[in-house]
């Protein structure tokens, strides 16, 4: 089973960098305005925190999808002192994901449709499941120094 968790993960990796160079962006940019999308106005350290990428990196995300006109820092109100992270041209997006992604989403319902809805929970089940060891996987190798190898070197 291990050959098919390594099979679905590089296909969701491939799938959206296919859908971010749609889009014009680096992979992670388009991941990162799609958290914007689903949790509206949050602090660049939250943005951070919820990826994992570090405040260096998220600068980076945020001046290119400023630059492509789909986030804009501001002042948080209640905190001067952090800034905000507000998506831009939601609907824009939107739409492209619906362009891009639509086909995709129609043809998950048609497999789906195959299945009783209790297969589908248990599926869901094992899914939620599977996203919290991933979480916690990459929280623990953000947590660690660097990997050494485990084979000697020769």
């Amino acid at each position: 089973m291990e050959k098919e968790f390594r099979e679905i993960s590089t296909t969701g990796v491939m799938l959206h960098q296919a859908v971010a160079t749609k889009l014009g962006l680096h992979i992670t940019d388009h991941k990162c305005i799609g958290i914007l999308a689903e949790l509206g106005p949050i602090s660049a350290g939250k943005l951070a925190e919820v990826t994992g990428l570090t405040t260096g990196a998220i600068t980076g995300v945020l001046n290119r999808l400023e630059k492509a006109g789909y986030a804009k820092r501001v002042p948080n109100p209640d905190d001067r002192r952090n800034i905000r992270v507000e998506p831009r041209n939601l609907a824009r997006f939107n739409d492209r994901m619906e362009d891009l992604l639509g086909p995709l989403r129609t043809l998950m319902r048609s497999l789906s449709s195959k299945y009783s809805t209790g297969e589908l929970e248990l599926f869901l089940d094992f899914m939620k499941a599977s996203v919290a060891i991933s979480r916690a996987e990459t929280a623990r190798l953000q947590s660690t120094g660097s990997v050494k190898s485990s084979k000697a070197k020769s």
